[in-house]
This record gives C-alpha cells, sequence and structure tokens, in this order.
C-alpha cells in the first residue's frame, strides 16, 4: 500500500511537507509517457525510502535550468 511506502519514506524525510514537495517534483522528473502516474509515484517514494537523507536532499547541477524549462 501507498500509505506504508509514505511511512518508510518518512523515516528519510521527517518534515512531510519535504517529501510531498521532493517526491512530486521527482515524480514529474521520472515520469515516462505511457505510464502509469501511480506506479512512478510508488517507485520515487521507494527511492526516497531506499536512501539517505544527504542523498535525497542534493540537487543535480542543472536542476534550476530544468525548472525554468518546465515553468
Amino acid at each position: 500500500m501507498r500509505s506504508d511506502k509514505v511511512f518508510e519514506a518518512l523515516h528519510t524525510l521527517q518534515n512531510r511537507y519535504m517529501l510531498c514537495q521532493i517526491a512530486s517534483k521527482a515524480t514529474r522528473k521520472f515520469h515516462k509517457p505511457n505510464t502509469r502516474i501511480q506506479d512512478t509515484t510508488n517507485d520515487v517514494l521507494n527511492r526516497i525510502s531506499d536512501n539517505e537523507r544527504a542523498n535525497v536532499m542534493a540537487d543535480p547541477v542543472n536542476a534550476k535550468d530544468a525548472q525554468r524549462r518546465a515553468a
């Protein structure tokens, strides 16, 4: 269930607002056409729960450029 995945991800990020922000941005970034958005969201939550906090919070070098294009 997704609620289990959320609770596991909360062990990595204690702030629920930050978890929602990171999960939504990562879902948009990792989503592939012709796949279900639910599967992508579950995959993102699994990635967050499997990683350390420092790895999740690290910004890629061109994150600002990607956000400009998305806006």
